[in-house]
């Protein structure tokens, strides 16, 4: 009996020993500002100082930092307390944004690793042909070439010259001028948004548009200050089917978001047929 009541005693003192071992491990963190129950921490402010920031500079972005907490904080408990009645609702949302998080988080990694981004010259003339019809311009696009000069500019009649001729030479040669031209775009093998036309050279709005859009349209302006060479070599007019080398870089996104879709639903039928077979679900 007695040996009985000496290890219950035993026991006693050693829960007892226990629970001020538990008791005495307090906290010791040092909070710099509390709202209600919440606390900031120090420790949680280490992470908005850089490197090479001053001593001033981080009192002050501590400064800040603290008090958007405290407003976070304050919104937040006025808010808990006035939508008590939404709480269920919210915490499905949470939830549901927890699990999409999740979910998109693991598609992106997969379609990082094993998408075939790689686009060959073949992959885009077949997406051209097979879709050509839905690439329909909703703006006109326009082939030409362009400069502004001085009045005043010495070579004037040089440039001009050279401007109006169709060969490559005196395109090069024309092109080695550039120091004379005030402005100019001289690669008319391009296609150009008609828009970004009347941006770039404003003297072509005093112009009728019809007039304007033809192929062939030689237009030589001068203002007070400059003269204007204008050359439209080819024109697409709206509803137009889109060029191939104009919608090439639109081609070559459609063809990497088919790619992804498919690489995904591949991905969710293999994941469905192994968990089938490992009989890791149930429908009932």
């Amino acid at each position: 009996m007695k040996q009985r009541f000496r290890y219950i005693v035993f026991i006693f003192i050693t829960i007892s020993q226990s629970c001020d071992y538990f008791t005495i491990k307090k906290d010791t963190r040092k909070p710099v500002a509390r709202v209600n129950n919440t606390y900031l921490y120090k420790e949680d402010l280490k992470n908005i100082f850089t490197k090479d920031i001053t001593k001033s500079d981080s009192l002050l972005l501590a400064r800040n930092y603290i008090d958007n907490w405290v407003k976070q904080q304050l919104l937040l408990s006025k808010a808990q307390l006035n939508l008590e009645d939404k709480k269920e609702a919210f915490d499905k949302l949470v939830k549901k944004y927890r699990e999409d998080l999740f979910i998109n988080s693991y598609k992106e990694a997969v379609v990082k690793q094993y998408l075939d981004t790689k686009i060959t010259a073949d992959d885009i003339d077949e997406f051209y042909q097979k879709n050509s019809q839905n690439f329909k311009l909703n703006e006109e696009l326009v082939k030409l070439k362009y400069i502004r000069i001085g009045k005043d500019v010495l070579n004037k009649k040089e440039l001009i010259k050279l401007f109006k001729s169709s060969k490559k030479e005196d395109l090069d040669s024309l092109q080695s001028k550039e120091l004379f031209l005030k402005s100019h775009h001289l690669n008319d093998s391009i296609w150009v948004k008609y828009s970004d036309i009347l941006v770039k050279i404003p003297i072509l709005k005093t112009f009728d548009k019809k007039q304007l859009l033809k192929k062939g349209t030689f237009i030589q302006k001068e203002d007070s200050i400059s003269l204007y060479l204008v050359a439209i070599k080819q024109v697409l007019k709206r509803n137009q089917v889109a060029p191939k080398s104009y919608i090439t870089p639109t081609i070559k996104q459609m063809i990497l978001h088919q790619r992804k879709l498919l690489l995904l639903r591949n991905i969710e039928e293999t994941l469905i047929d192994d968990a089938n077979k490992k009989q890791q679900f149930e429908i009932y």
